[in-house]
C-alpha cells in the first residue's frame, strides 16, 4: 500500500498488523516534516489562499536576466524592500512574486506553495521528475530483505532492520535530490530479490514555455585532460576503461544525481557512483575526491582553466530558462490560468518584437501603388506582411497635394543597415527607426499547446 514521507523528518510513527503468522504483512508509515505539521498539509495550505504565486530566482545571473525580461515585457516586479522575499507585479492583479532558490521553486510548485515559476530546464528536470528505484539499487541486499521478512513475521517490529535501512536510504536519496516528497511502497513479502518500489517526485509540473532564450547552458560530463583520461575522448571510451569495478567505481561529483543516474543507466555505464556536491566541482578531480564531474557548462572556459574536458556523447541535457506551472493550480486555482495566458501572450509578443525594428520613411511617388512597387522591389523591405503606404499631404502654392508617401515596415535588426541603404536607393528620406515592445500574432501557439497539455478546449478556456 502507498506510504508518503516528507523531508526533514522529526517524528516517525509505525504500525504493523497480521491476522496470522503466514498471511501478508501490511506496513503503514507516517512521517511528519518539521516545517509542515500534519494539520497544515500542502493541499490544505494551497487551498486556503487566493493569491496566485510566481516563484523567481533570488540570486545570480538567472535572477537578473529574469527581472530584465519581465521589465521588457512591461511586467516589472515591484519590490518595496530588497531584503524581502516577496514582491508583486502591478500589471497582474492578485499576483504575488516570491524570490527563492531555483530548486526551492520546483519543490514549492510540487508542494502547492507556488503556482508558477521561472527556472532552468535542468532544475525542473532534476528536482521535479519522478525517480523509480528498488531497495537493491539503494544498496540493500537479499539477506537484508530476508532479515526484514523474518523480523516482521515474528512481530518484533523495532528489529525490522531492512525497512529501517531502506527508509534511511530513501531519506538519504531524497536529501541529495532535494525533493519535497518521497513515496515508497511495500506490496507484499515475497522471496528475496523481489521488486519493492520507491518513487520520488510526481507529474504535476507542466512546462508552459520551454524557450525563454536566456540562461542557456548544457549539463555535461567532464573528465581530466591528464593521467589515465588523456586519450579518452568519448563516453564510449570512458565506459571501456578497465579501471572501473564494483569495488572501485567511477566517481562522479555532481549536484544532479537524478539526471546523472538516469543518463548512465540509459547509456549502459556500470560501476558508477555519484558524489553529491555543490559549487567548485571543477576542483574535485584534482583533489582526488572524484574522477569526473557532471555540471552545467556555458562557454567551457572554467573547465579548460581547471584542465578538464568535455567528451563526445557526454551531454546529458541542453538547458535554458523556462516557465513552469503546477497543473493542479492551473486547473483549480481561480485566475491562475488567465494570469498564465497573459504572461505567455506578453512573452511571445515581446520575443517577436525584440528582433524587429519599426522603420518609417517618406518616399516621393505619384501614387501609393507605385511607391509600394518600389518598396517591394528591394529584398529587405518586405516587412512582416508588406509595407503600409499612406499619403503625406503638403500645401504648396496654396494647393494641398500628396507628393510624398509615408511607408511603415518592420525590419529585422540584423538587416537594419542594408534596409536603410535600400530605402535611400528608392528616394527615401526622413527615415525613423523605433524599438518595438510587442508584436501580437493572430494566435499564441504556446497558449494552445498549454491548453492541449491540460486537456482543455480553447472555447472552454475563453468562457
Amino acid at each position: 500500500m502507498p506510504m508518503f514521507l516528507q523531508q526533514c523528518p522529526s517524528r516517525f510513527t509505525f504500525s504493523a498488523s497480521s491476522p496470522s503468522f503466514r498471511t501478508q504483512i501490511s506496513v503503514k508509515s507516517t512521517v511528519f516534516c518539521c516545517l509542515s505539521p500534519p494539520s497544515a498539509s500542502p493541499e490544505r495550505r494551497s487551498s486556503q489562499r487566493n493569491e496566485i504565486r510566481l516563484g523567481l530566482p533570488s540570486k545570480g545571473r538567472m535572477a537578473a536576466d529574469t527581472l530584465d525580461l519581465l521589465e521588457k515585457c512591461q511586467l516589472s516586479v515591484r519590490q518595496v524592500n530588497p531584503r524581502q522575499y516577496v514582491a508583486d507585479i502591478p500589471q497582474l492583479s492578485n499576483m504575488e512574486v516570491w524570490f527563492q532558490r531555483p530548486k526551492d521553486i520546483v519543490r514549492k510548485l510540487l508542494s502547492g506553495d507556488l503556482d508558477l515559476g521561472i527556472v532552468g530546464l535542468d532544475t525542473v528536470t532534476e528536482y521535479g521528475q519522478a525517480l523509480t528505484t528498488k531497495p537493491q539499487s539503494l544498496g540493500l541486499n537479499s539477506a537484508e530483505i530476508f532479515e526484514c521478512k523474518a523480523s516482521m513475521m515474528s512481530f518484533h517490529y523495532p528489529r525490522n532492520i531492512w525497512i529501517r535501512k531502506w527508509m534511511s536510504r530513501v531519506f538519504e536519496v531524497a536529501k541529495n535530490l532535494d525533493v519535497a516528497y518521497v513515496m515508497y511502497q511495500v506490496e507484499e513479502l515475497q522471496p528475496p530479490g523481489a521488486d519493492y518500489i520507491c518513487s520520488i517526485g510526481n507529474d504535476d509540473l507542466i512546462i508552459a514555455h520551454d524557450a525563454l532564450e536566456y540562461g542557456k547552458c548544457r549539463l555535461s560530463l567532464a573528465i581530466p585532460k591528464y593521467g589515465v583520461f588523456e586519450s579518452v575522448s568519448s563516453l564510449k571510451d570512458l565506459a571501456q576503461m578497465p579501471q572501473w569495478t564494483v569495488e572501485r567505481p567511477l566517481r562522479v561529483a555532481t549536484g544532479f544525481t537524478s539526471l546523472g543516474t538516469k543518463f548512465m543507466n540509459e547509456k549502459g555505464l556500470k560501476n558508477v557512483t555519484f558524489l553529491t556536491a555543490d559549487g567548485a566541482l571543477e576542483a574535485s578531480p584534482a583533489m582526488g575526491i572524484a574522477d569526473a564531474i557532471l555540471d552545467l557548462v556555458s562557454s567551457g572556459t572554467t573547465l579548460r582553466e581547471n584542465y578538464l574536458k568535455e567528451i563526445e556523447g557526454g551531454v546529458v541535457l541542453e538547458s535554458q530558462a523556462v516557465l513552469v506551472a503546477s497543473r493542479k493550480s492551473l486547473i483549480q486555482r481561480k485566475g491562475a490560468l488567465d494570469a498564465t495566458r497573459e504572461i505567455l501572450e506578453r512573452l511571445e509578443a515581446h520575443r517577436r518584437a525584440d528582433v524587429q525594428f519599426k522603420v518609417t520613411a517618406n518616399v516621393r511617388g505619384s501614387s501609393a501603388e507605385k511607391v509600394a512597387e518600389q518598396v517591394l522591389s528591394q529584398p529587405s523591405l518586405s516587412g512582416l506582411q508588406g509595407p503600409t503606404v499612406s499619403p503625406v499631404f503638403c500645401k504648396r502654392n496654396g494647393i494641398v497635394a500628396a507628393d510624398y508617401y509615408d511607408i511603415v515596415i518592420c525590419v529585422h535588426k540584423k538587416e537594419l543597415n542594408k534596409s536603410i541603404l535600400q530605402l535611400r536607393a528608392i528616394g527615401g528620406t526622413e527615415i525613423l527607426v523605433s524599438q518595438l515592445t510587442y508584436i501580437f500574432d493572430e494566435e499564441t501557439p504556446r497558449w494552445n499547446e498549454l491548453l492541449s497539455k491540460l486537456g482543455i478546449k480553447a472555447k472552454d478556456a475563453h468562457a
